[in-house]
């Protein structure tokens, strides 16, 4: 044989024998692997399932991308449900009924100081922040024939729709007219209906508290023309100071009616999970929410606010220890009195 045939024969059997070394070293580290991915999800449901809002509004079309996004990222089975929003998220994640939620923080501070209107005296504890989403505007729309262009001129008895009962808008909006002595005929329903009554002419107004682009609200602007109201400087202090509400500009490009930007008033909205649901589920969940904000974007416009910055607006709720670890571990201090013990 030749130096160089010795040469050959050599190279292959060290190459041989490093196989037969380094395989089971790779299978048993493969294993140790998928042992502790078996680990880290212990507890897991196979399934769950997001409670949003009635279809036509931005929570259905929110709540549902987000819960297939973490469905597909995680590889488990999740959609969202139909719901009355956010009043009853929080009752059905409290109950167990479903383990994620779309809420806003009136009504959380509500349930979780025993005053929902669900459940009155039953502090809703079972209820914990995952991450910010978006501010819910409070906006009116009225058909342009009916010449309705301002909130002082909604006529004595007019019929409004607020939306689902026990809905961030039923719950608000009503009482923030009153403060601004409108005078009316209240009705509930999916936003999707009461678009199709205000087209029929069976109601006047409807008065919306969802995040923008509201869907119903761009279908009205394709058949029919609308005119969305805001509010006034004096009408936005009056709202301002009676209810847990702020300033909000929509912007003009947000529907082809608007002209100008219009002025309203807002509620920062949130994500919740139950609190016994297992850390790391709730981390993931978390994790890949907010390492995606140009997935979530693509679900719904409204959540280019869903980042980790605005976690500050959450005074009420808090936060899972699974979300508050995500949070820290990225540079997002949480008070440790705002972390569920």
């Amino acid at each position: 044989m030749s130096i160089q045939q010795q040469n050959h024969a050599r190279s292959i059997f060290h190459r041989a024998t490093k196989t037969l070394i380094t395989a089971p070293l790779i299978l048993g580290l493969a294993a140790i692997g998928s042992a502790q991915a078996q680990d880290d999800r212990e507890g897991w449901p196979q399934s769950f399932t997001v409670g949003t809002a009635s279809q036509g509004g931005t929570y259905f079309v929110y709540g549902s991308g987000w819960a297939n996004l973490i469905a597909d990222q995680l590889g488990l089975s999740g959609g969202g449900e139909v719901t009355g929003g956010p009043t009853q998220n929080l009752a059905l994640v409290h109950n167990k009924e479903v383990a994620f939620g779309l809420t806003t923080m009136g009504p959380a501070s509500d349930a979780l100081s025993g005053k929902s209107p669900l459940a009155p005296g039953i502090v809703m504890d079972n209820v914990c922040a995952m991450f910010p989403m978006y501010e819910t505007p409070f906006s009116i729309t009225a058909l342009s024939n009916s010449d309705i262009t301002s909130i002082s001129e909604i006529p004595d008895g007019a019929t409004i729709g607020f939306g689902p009962a026990g809905s961030t808008s039923d719950t608000y909006f009503p009482a923030i007219l009153e403060e601004l002595g409108v005078d009316f005929e209240r009705r509930n329903g999916g936003w999707n209906d009461l678009a199709g009554q205000l087209q029929d002419g069976l109601i006047d107004v409807i008065a919306f508290a969802a995040g923008i682009p509201i869907p119903a609200v761009s279908q009205l602007e394709v058949q029919t023309d609308v005119n969305i109201i805001e509010f006034t400087d004096d009408e936005q202090a009056k709202a301002i100071d009676a209810f847990p509400v702020s300033e909000f500009t929509i912007p003009a490009s947000t529907y082809s009616t608007l002209d100008n930007d219009s002025d309203v008033v807002s509620m920062w909205n949130f994500a919740i999970a139950g609190c016994d649901l297992p850390e790391s589920l709730v981390y993931e969940a978390t994790r890949i929410t907010m390492e995606n904000n140009d997935k979530m974007r693509s679900i719904h416009r409204s959540a280019e606010t869903t980042v980790p910055e605005n976690i500050k607006h959450n005074e009420v709720i808090p936060f899972h220890p699974g979300a508050a670890r995500w949070y820290k571990e990225n540079g997002h201090e949480i008070p440790d009195d705002m972390i569920y013990q």
